[in-house]
């Protein structure tokens, strides 16, 4: 398996650029290897959860308010306590490298560019230092892992990069069995290493085997799957920045989770990547927003593919949105260029949603009637 060159796949000159989140995934299908497509794009069992978190998102209709009396909308304001241009965030997700040489220090200045955090992974492929000097809002993402003193070590490197969140993840006791990468027998190539955790270009991930996903047999050796309630408040008082909880359908959970100190809850399926039989995370939000009764912020993660989308998940009580694959996508497609292209695509269809819908804010985007059809 190979990376792609970091020679450009965009659009030449004279061609028009992607005019939808769809358009640049078919020319990053174009660019990337088959397995490394695969990577990105599986889902684990059969599939069909991806499918039923675009058509969960398709199935939430809006009600527009009209003679609002202006022709402009703003798309700014705060997410958790970072400043951002719009309400988004961009999800953590691993090995950015193998879409691009640059990796997440190209997504990363996207997101700079766009003014929206990034959401570093424990599983980064530059490390969280590299990546905070970039500037931009910068948010960590935190595995747990088995050996706590390596756990605590991540978050102390965090605070000291300027993170301005963590985002502990939840939802992966164990990685979901992913059959595109058990097939394809993937592995990582020597030059795409787990940069937080060390240097070393020889582990798990890197050992192909015939039916198996290195990658899963990495991540088995190095995550506790045992991760329990009191793991997350011994993590609460070790560390002052905001907290978010990522992973949470269930609106029981969510409860717990503010009961145990957190600032903010993701109300996420993983995009699909995890449990087979979920529920979409856009059907779990409402419940979710009315169990947390405005105690913490609530976003949404998994599917999020335009910026009617984003406004969806307003409308439903969330307080933004979380936006990972079309990100890669962007990145295969033309590294930085392209992963800015996707943010700006994303904000300039929010900006257009708001003023059809009769918005002029983010505010008022809350306040609209949602149906789900």
């Amino acid at each position: 398996m190979t990376s792609p060159s970091p020679t450009s796949s965009a659009p030449g000159p004279g061609a028009q650029a992607p005019l939808t989140v769809a358009d640049v995934a078919e020319l990053a299908a174009r660019r990337l290897p088959a397995d490394v497509l695969d990577f990105v794009n599986g889902g684990s069992g059969d599939e069909s959860v991806q499918a039923a978190n675009r058509a969960a998102l398709d199935g939430v209709r809006l009600i527009p308010r009209v003679l609002v009396g202006t022709d402009e909308a703003s798309t700014s304001g705060r997410l958790v306590r970072s400043a951002a241009g719009m309400p988004l965030a961009v999800a953590p997700m691993a090995y950015q490298r193998l879409l691009h040489p640059e990796g997440e220090l190209a997504a990363a200045r996207a997101a700079r560019a766009v003014d929206v955090p990034f959401v570093v992974s424990t599983l980064s492929s530059y490390s969280v230092e590299e990546i905070a000097a970039v500037g931009g809002t910068v948010w960590f993402q935190l595995y747990w892992l088995r050996d706590r003193d390596a756990v605590l070590d991540l978050v102390c490197r965090a605070e000291k990069a300027g993170c301005e969140a963590l985002v502990v993840t939840v939802d992966v006791p164990l990685m979901g069995r992913r059959l595109r990468d058990v097939r394809n027998g993937f592995s990582l190539p020597p030059q795409v290493t787990a940069a937080n955790l060390g240097p070393a270009p020889d582990t798990a991930a890197h050992r192909r085997e015939d039916g198996r996903s290195a990658v899963a047999t990495h991540t088995a050796q190095a995550f506790d799957p045992a991760l329990s309630w009191e793991d997350l408040a011994w993590l609460r008082e070790r560390t002052s920045l905001p907290l978010l909880v990522k992973g949470v359908l269930d609106p029981r959970d969510a409860v717990r989770a503010v009961d145990a100190g957190a600032d903010g809850v993701i109300v996420s399926n993983h995009g699909g990547r995890q449990f087979a039989a979920a529920v979409p995370s856009v059907t779990a939000l409402p419940r979710v927003v009315e169990a947390v009764g405005g105690r913490c912020a609530v976003l949404l993660d998994s599917g999020v593919r335009t910026g009617a989308d984003v406004l969806r998940a307003l409308a439903l009580g969330a307080d933004g949105a979380l936006c990972g694959r079309p990100l890669l996508w962007g990145l295969a497609m033309d590294g930085e260029a392209g992963a800015r292209h996707v943010l700006e695509l994303l904000r300039d269809e929010l900006r257009e949603s708001l003023l059809l819908a009769g918005c002029p804010d983010l505010a008022a985007a809350r306040r609209l009637e949602a149906v789900v059809v």
